[in-house]
């Protein structure tokens, strides 16, 4: 089932997410909607306070291309972590970063480019992933919507200044 995204500034996604205590099936009926809320809106990942769900749950599936200018993002790609907790990060990197919840926008944020986080999945096994790529990047920017902080926090004074300016008028337009 495909559920509603929520869009900043709504006051939910500054909620800081809670521990998942029961890996039942009302946690994979969160997951399974969760990837098709994802991949209906051309996302690459996606925390579940995005869809108003305050748990530590996020999913990540970084789309393969397929054909020239074709990507797809088969299910069994797709990284649920539940409960992650980083433990290292390295490097800095800068990349340019959109999210569904602040839909049309991209900003260049600074992040670590290495990075090796515990979770465990849907069936409450303990597992851990290390990366120095595209997805350390995910992965940190679906970890701050755990922690109740959206991409646009990390910019300059002047840049957020900025963007609310824009972004309140955009909200008012459509």
């Amino acid at each position: 089932m495909i559920r509603e995204i929520l869009v900043y500034p709504n006051k939910k996604l500054k909620l800081i997410s809670k521990a998942v205590t029961s890996f039942d099936g009302g946690l994979h009926d969160l997951l399974d909607d969760m990837y098709e809320t994802m991949c209906a809106s051309n996302g690459v990942g996606l925390a579940s306070i995005q869809v108003g769900v305050d748990m530590r749950v996020l999913i990540i599936n970084i789309p393969i291309e397929v054909a020239e200018g074709e990507h797809d993002q088969p299910k069994e790609n797709t990284i649920e972590m539940i409960n992650p907790t980083i433990l290292f990060k390295d490097g800095s990197e800068l990349f340019q970063e959109g999210c569904l919840s602040i839909p049309g926008v991209y900003e260049e944020i600074e992040r670590a480019n290495h990075i090796k986080v515990d979770y465990y999945d849907r069936f409450g096994t303990k597992q851990t992933i290390e990366d120095e790529s595209f997805l350390a990047i995910a992965i940190q920017h679906e970890i701050d919507h755990l922690d109740g902080k959206v991409f646009i926090e990390k910019l300059s004074y002047i840049k957020r200044k900025k963007f609310e300016k824009e972004w309140k008028r955009k909200l008012k337009e459509g």
